[in-house]
């Protein structure tokens, strides 16, 4: 078994790997600053499910001490710890640097200082393609859509980075990718798409399918900046945790490389026209909803190229849209979901997800 270190472990995604990994005796340390909301849920879940076996240090990315000794005897580190919002970066620029560019930066000297040449995975952002201005979008009754990249968009597309945050993340990427290159660390970047599932407490800036979700069954109002239309690729979260997983297994191929790991072509819907109808089907009533001006930098189309994963390391997503949605809903509207209120049970849904 390996000794694997998950920064941001008490996160969405972090917790969802760690949960996996312990479940198969892994041994698992957790670097946390718990500063996001549900973080300390999270925790409490994984010690509840794992008593006596997590490892969980409460530090900070951007302190480069806590994470060399966290990293010490690692054979694996996943690097998820950062700062997530495209709208906090544009407040607080310094910060945003600090802890995506600065604290990849740390964990990557920390996997060098060891000596163990330990597996780092590191989870970028489809955001370092930028606008991608120059590609031809065109509008259909629910949704945009590329007009010429039916794959959607490969690993191979010009990087530009935009926002503060896209320029951090953009090159904690490059540290990431380039730190195979010349020091030989077996490295894996994953450029990842809209991740949704359990444990996922989303706010208007980030997880906004499970946000949308714990605002309807909470009885909040729903605010939805732009027109609705905008089309996203959306990955379930345990379908991500079994590609980190592949990719480490199989780091003979993946290292040194960069992924788009979405839920591809198969997988998209647009944010309020084809989503909303779901989010009313499953509370069993209309939300209330509010709509607002387009946000800065908001694409009116993403969808992730990921047929390269499936090339190099066997990886494609299992879980589709409507199963992955039903299991949200059951999550955030469970007894001791985010998402309490008078939801219903969660229902078999009949609508379609539109995936074109």
């Amino acid at each position: 078994m390996e000794t694997i270190l998950v920064t941001g472990g008490a996160g969405f995604v972090g917790s969802n790997l760690t949960d996996a990994l312990l479940t198969d005796g892994h041994s698992v340390t957790v670097l946390d600053s718990l500063v996001r909301p549900g973080t300390e849920r999270n925790l409490e879940w994984l010690h509840r499910r794992h008593p006596e076996r997590l490892d969980f240090i409460e530090a900070d990315i951007r302190d480069a001490q806590a994470v060399a000794a966290a990293a010490a005897g690692s054979d694996v580190i996943y690097h998820l710890a950062a700062q997530v919002a495209v709208t906090t970066s544009v407040d607080d620029p310094r910060s945003d640097f600090e802890v995506n560019a600065l604290g990849t930066f740390n964990v990557l000297e920390a996997a060098r200082a060891s000596g163990r040449s330990p597996v780092v995975v590191f989870t970028s952002t489809n955001k370092v393609y930028g606008g991608m201005e120059d590609v031809e979008v065109v509008r259909k009754e629910t949704r945009y859509s590329y007009s010429d990249l039916p794959d959607g968009v490969p690993e191979t597309r010009q990087l530009d980075f935009h926002s503060p945050y896209g320029c951090s993340k953009g090159a904690a990427d490059q540290y990431v990718r380039d730190y195979s290159r010349i020091y030989g660390l077996p490295t894996v970047v994953f450029r990842m798409s809209c991740i949704y599932g359990p444990r996922q407490f989303g706010n208007e800036d980030q997880g906004w399918l499970a946000h949308l979700m714990i605002a309807a069954s909470s009885g909040k109002p729903i605010s939805i900046y732009g027109d609705g239309l905008q089309v996203r690729d959306a990955l379930f979260v345990d379908d991500l945790v079994r590609a980190f997983r592949l990719a480490v297994k199989d780091i003979g191929a993946t290292a040194g490389q960069v992924y788009n790991i979405g839920g591809g072509p198969a997988n998209t819907i647009s944010v309020w026209s084809e989503f909303g109808p779901i989010v009313a089907e499953l509370l069993g009533a209309q939300p209330e909803v509010e709509f607002h001006a387009w946000r800065p930098g908001d694409q009116q189309c993403y969808v992730s190229d990921i047929s390269k994963a499936a090339a190099e390391f066997g990886w494609s997503p299992e879980v589709d849209l409507a199963t992955g949605l039903q299991r949200l809903w059951a999550w955030a509207t469970a007894e001791d979901g985010p998402g309490r209120s008078s939801a219903p049970a969660v229902p078999t849904l009949t609508r379609t997800v539109v995936a074109s």
